[in-house]
């Protein structure tokens, strides 16, 4: 019995259960907390209300803290788009089980509806600011053949891992800083730089990550080992994405609570 506790703490201390997220923590946390800086007044009050106090960075997470409740699975599809890659958004038939444009305007629908409860706002608002961090994740903005980079194999420091994963948590990790220093240290922009940043619609932010996505796959080998110089190409791309989600956050709330 002593043997059999002393390998079940080993094996999960060096091999502990992976967490698949998309962004990750960190990175959803700091999409939340950005936009949380970025709300008017009007939007901050209802905001409040709605999850009873806490932050946007706080239920960042929520959309894939559900993946573990199957009562949840209708929701798993909105959480990526893929289309081929000489192709935009707009041109493309949507999924029947929805995607992650059908999924953000649908929680908008109901944050802007006075026939939903607030239970139904507040979960739709949970899920909003989770799905619009998603958005901005390259890899989501996929293709279907290696299911938005999740197949596509790569090394990272020397372990095998997927295209998918680095760009979801792995860079990030490696770079060592928590959400709120992320945040603090986020490139400092005009009032016009942000405005134009927010102008818009999704469909457009869509195609403009898409653009990333194949920047990404043409500068990515499969079997590469990335390391420093594949995060030194790419981090302040990475920073700028989650500083864009965060933005285009505040913008929605804004505009769903005026």
């Amino acid at each position: 019995m002593l043997f059999q506790y002393l390998f079940t703490l080993i094996l999960f201390t060096v091999w502990p259960t992976p967490y698949h997220a998309d962004w990750g923590q960190t990175g959803h946390r700091v999409v939340g907390a950005i936009a949380d800086t970025h709300l008017t007044k009007k939007a901050q009050r209802q905001i409040d209300f709605l999850l009873d106090g806490q932050s946007l960075a706080f239920v960042a997470t929520y959309g894939d803290d559900i993946k573990s409740d199957s009562l949840y699975d209708r929701y798993k599809p909105w959480h990526y788009i893929n289309f081929p890659f000489d192709a935009t958004y707009d041109g493309q038939q949507t999924s029947p089980d929805g995607d992650l444009a059908q999924g953000i305007a649908y929680c908008l629908n109901q944050l802007k509806s006075k026939n939903s409860s607030k239970k139904e706002k507040a979960f739709s608002l949970k899920l909003l600011v989770h799905l619009v961090g998603d958005l901005h994740q390259p890899l989501h903005i996929g293709k279907s053949e290696d299911r938005g980079g999740n197949r596509f194999q790569v090394n990272w420091f020397g372990r095998k891992t997927n295209l998918h994963r680095v760009w979801d948590s792995q860079m990030i990790d490696s770079y060592q800083m928590s959400y709120s220093e992320l945040v603090e240290n986020r490139k400092n922009l005009t009032p016009q730089q942000i405005a134009q940043i927010q102008q818009g619609t999704v469909t457009e932010w869509i195609n403009e990550v898409r653009l990333l996505t194949l920047a990404i796959y043409e500068q990515t080998k499969q079997d590469e080992n990335l390391s420093y110089a594949y995060r030194y190409r790419f981090m302040d791309q990475l920073r700028e994405q989650l500083h864009r989600g965060g933005l285009r956050l505040a913008v929605l709330l804004n505009d769903a609570f005026k």
